[in-house]
């Protein structure tokens, strides 16, 4: 039975960072403490790296330190996300069990001398991190200035497949709990393809680096199983948690659009989502890639507020280059997490670290102290955000979804022996995404089956692996009066990597009212056109040989190549609605043209004049909309907004129309309307 999730405690939007104390001498904790108010922090993460700090042999603990910063903390009105400390193992436990340290594809084991250095299979490691968790809840269970459980720290990030011995042992037992019987997996793998037929469990092992390419079946089990290795981590955290102080929520932070982690089944079982996200600084448009991470965290739990966990306040120390982030984007980009449905805003770090691998990594407080740009900037944040109270809790309103699916994630990126490996749901995803918030329209997330309760259309830009639910789900959307649109290499395989009789598109024939004879893809040196009403486009990377039904609407055709004159895009009514099919790859102006068309066709508004820079989204309570109205670019920016708003962040009442500077924003409140509130360019700039 599902449980209503434990709330954050913290009634205020949330504000702070990363706390690294047990770096830093007592005298250096006060004066941050000090800082920290004057910035107006109300909450920092501690102590996600300090297990050796905590217990510097086994079983023998060192708390008073700890003890003395929570106490100080919570006297100067700072709560607690408390660590639990297990993000990393220490060196006495690794040393002790160098069988738990991970193994990488082709044999080779991984050393101590980073972090998470662990096979997450290991017992061993379990047993540790589970007493290490109690150990934490019972210390620190009933501390007041407890708000929120911070289990590990971004789960995956160096280690999220592990090929040891014991990772094998695992997957054989992950593999018999899914097909019951050897005969079982023989079918579901297909082995009679290059003989590979198993006739005993422990001849199964994890899929390492083979003469060829590998069976596809087994490699996406593996990237399932491996998912749910991390799951089964996290789930261990959590039952101790909950066990010791279940009133307390727990999180663990995600790192935005993560193809190695199933993170629908993550925030099934935790209480908050929260979120690392480090847009590109050097990378003027990284704001629109940051809006779909940001959609598919508002959308994890139903469109409940999030929490921005990890935010860079200027240069990361991780990329090739790290670019500092220009004067006024550390704020534009902070409101946009806020506007996209964050309940906070909280960097990574503090202080900037004195050594270690992070000391080129920008915090709120930098190397010059108080002095620091970095300072200035996320202090006059703080203090600004103090005006958005009234957001706190509502929720982002949004009429498109877009459907993310792991299964087809991984099988696209994972299988060796595709039409074509320049083809993958990630940059499909992003792509189609691109061109909806070129027009307007910011987007949620949903699993293909759904729930689509309160969207207008829903867009599946690649569904690789697919079944009869996703089918069905979509199917009565549609015939509900809704849009869907499918995307290229669709409906191909089962879930055990089986192409469908037929061919694709598999279960959505009949719904999309096509059948696709051939993939097509295209040479890496190789750009085709395709023809629509609105112009010709170039179509790169994919196309298909698609022969549809006479009641099929024809609404681009391919205008060059072997497929000249064939269809390309399709619609088809679909009870009260209708369902396209998409088979190409077009360009960014492509794309945006096609679904002006599809947003237009769907009754909801898109805009003529489009601006990369320009980002519009709607919080909303039962009484208010909350319209933030951002420029991330160094260019003025014109927009029509409701009349008689309130822009919360000046206080004061905007005309009918509203200029936003470089790094401009504007939080508009205005009585909730019934239709979403869309704004439109009046100006743009070249």
């Amino acid at each position: 039975m599902a449980t209503t999730p434990r709330a954050l405690r913290l009634d205020a939007l949330a504000y702070g960072g990363d706390y690294n104390p047990d770096q830093w001498s007592e005298d250096v904790w006060r004066e941050d403490v000090r800082l920290m108010r004057e910035a107006g922090v109300n909450i920092v993460s501690l102590p996600i790296f300090s297990w050796p700090q905590l217990e510097p042999q086994p079983g023998v603990y060192d708390w008073a330190w700890l003890d003395r910063i929570l106490d100080l903390l919570w006297e100067n009105g700072i709560a607690i996300d408390l660590a639990t400390a297990t993000a990393t193992p220490p060196s006495w436990l690794l040393r002790a069990h160098p069988e738990m340290r991970p193994m990488d594809a082709e044999g080779h084991l991984l050393e101590f001398g980073s972090r998470q250095v662990y096979c997450p299979s290991s017992p061993v490691w379990r047993e540790n991190v589970a007493r290490m968790a109690r150990a934490m809840a019972e210390r620190y269970g009933n501390h007041p200035g407890l708000a929120l459980w911070h289990i590990s720290n971004e789960y995956g990030d160096h280690v999220s497949r592990c090929w040891c011995p014991e990772s094998a042992r695992h997957f054989r037992r992950w593999l018999q709990n899914r097909y019951g019987t050897l005969d079982g997996l023989n079918e579901a793998w297909g082995v009679n393809v290059w003989g590979q037929r198993y006739t005993a469990w422990d001849h199964i092992e994890t899929p390492k680096k083979a003469p060829g390419p590998g069976n596809p079946t087994q490699l996406l089990d593996f990237e399932r199983f491996s998912s749910d290795a991390m799951l089964e981590l996290f789930q261990l955290e959590i039952d101790v948690l909950r066990e010791v102080t279940p009133d307390i929520a727990v999180t663990t932070n995600f790192m935005s659009m993560f193809r190695d982690l199933d993170y629908w089944r993550f925030a099934e079982v935790e209480d908050l989502v929260t979120d690392d996200a480090y847009p590109e600084p050097a990378d003027p448009i990284s704001h629109v890639g940051a809006s779909l991470n940001y959609g598919l965290m508002r959308s994890l739990k139903d469109g409940q507020p999030w929490l921005l966990l990890e935010s860079s306040a200027s240069a990361t120390s991780w990329r090739d280059v790290n670019v500092p982030k220009a004067p006024g984007r550390i704020r534009v980009e902070s409101l946009q997490a806020v506007a996209h449905g964050s309940d906070g805003v909280m960097f990574f770090q503090w202080r900037q670290a004195k050594y270690g691998q992070e000391k080129f990594h920008s915090s709120m407080l930098g190397h010059r102290g108080e002095k620091s740009r970095s300072y200035r900037e996320t202090k006059a944040l703080g203090l600004e955000l103090q005006r958005l109270e009234p957001v706190r809790g509502s929720r982002v309103r949004s009429r498109v979804a877009l459907v993310v699916d792991w299964d087809s994630w991984w099988g696209s990126s994972a299988i060796e022996s595709l039409p074509s490996q320049r083809l993958q749901w990630a940059q499909q995803a992003r792509a189609w995404q691109r061109a909806l918030y070129l027009l307007g329209q910011p987007v949620d997330a949903v699993r293909a089956t759904g729930p689509f309760d309160g969207y207008d259309v829903v867009v599946a830009p690649n569904l690789y692996i697919a079944d009869a639910a996703q089918s069905a789900a979509l199917t009565a959307f549609s015939e509900a009066g809704g849009t869907v649109v499918v995307g290229p290499f669709s409906g191909v395989v089962d879930a055990t990597e089986k192409v469908f009789d037929g061919g694709a598109p598999g279960p959505f024939r009949e719904l999309l009212g096509i059948e696709v004879d051939e993939q097509w893809p295209l040479r890496d040196d190789d750009t085709e056109r395709v023809e629509t009403a609105a112009g010709t486009f170039a179509n790169v990377v994919w196309s298909e040989w698609i022969e549809e039904d006479a009641d099929v609407e024809v609404r681009a055709r391919y205008g060059s190549g072997e497929l000249d004159g064939h269809p390309a895009v399709t619609v088809r009514a679909a009870g009260k609605g209708s369902a396209w099919y998409v088979s190409c790859v077009l360009d960014d102006e492509g794309l945006t043209a096609v679904f002006r068309d599809v947003l237009t066709r769907a009754g909801i508004p898109a805009r003529d004049q489009v601006d990369v820079h320009l980002d519009v989204v709607t919080r909303a309570d039962a009484d208010t909309d909350y319209t933030f109205v951002l420029n991330h670019g160094r260019d003025p920016l014109t927009v029509d907004v409701p009349a008689g708003a309130r822009d919360l962040l000046t206080g004061q009442t905007v005309a009918d129309t509203l200029t936003l500077p470089r790094y401009g924003a504007a939080v508009l409140a205005s009585p909730r309307a019934g239709a979403v509130p869309f704004l439109t360019l009046t100006t743009t700039t070249d």
